[in-house]
């Protein structure tokens, strides 16, 4: 498979683990709790009734299969990303690297796009201003006037513009070869299920081919 089936395949084992790990942490699924109404101890010719709860998932018969199959989705995992390592190795390109610098460009690139959207502006704000002054009885007191503001960008616009235009030229350059690494490059990996089964046919498969071992 290439790098991108990697990638997608290593997200479908971390989803499996997660769907079966949900299955062992809800404890109905592991324990039977049998319940026992003695009504014997009341009407001596009544019977007994044993009600049994009902697990909420189909695999709570099999928590030990279900375990097993944990620690084997584990271990296709621990072989997938070793295969990983040394499929990115024979990379001229410094995968890990370069996606986490072509975030920083993207998110810089839009910070100096911002900036340069800015103008100079003047406007008038109606009672924005203040003074003192003294009043008849020689006593200073405050009073409201109009004030003018007058906004002036204080940066080179050009040079801004020119790093925000540099910044995405080189992060679209990155993404493209980034795009053919994961087309191009091959993983040394052969997945044991079919990528779009689903958690129920994955499983319940395992737990057939083990009954059957």
């Amino acid at each position: 498979m290439n790098m991108k089936d990697a990638f997608r395949f290593q997200n479908k084992l971390k989803d499996l683990m997660v769907e079966a790990t949900e299955i062992l942490q809800d404890r109905r699924n592991i324990v039977k709790v049998k319940t026992t109404h003695l009504r014997s101890k009341v009407l001596g010719d009544a019977q007994d009734a044993v009600v049994e709860e009902v697990a909420p998932s189909e695999y709570a018969g099999h928590a030990n299969e279900v375990a097993a199959f944990l620690m084997s989705i584990l271990e296709e995992r621990e072989k997938l990303c070793r295969a990983i390592h040394t499929a990115k190795g024979g990379l001229e390109l410094d995968m890990d690297s370069e996606v986490g610098l072509n975030r920083q460009r993207q998110e810089l690139a839009e910070v100096f796009r911002h900036m340069i959207t800015l103008r100079n502006s003047e406007k008038t704000i109606a009672g924005g201003g203040s003074g003192f002054r003294f009043n008849g009885e020689g006593n200073q007191v405050s009073y409201r006037c109009d004030a003018t503001q007058v906004t002036t960008i204080d940066f080179d616009r050009n040079k801004i513009r020119g790093m925000a235009t540099a910044l995405s030229k080189k992060a679209d350059e990155i993404s493209m070869s980034l795009d053919k690494c994961l087309v191009n490059t091959e993983v040394a990996y052969e997945p044991p299920f079919d990528m779009n089964d689903s958690f129920e046919v994955i499983l319940s498969d395992y737990i057939e081919k083990a009954t059957v071992a």
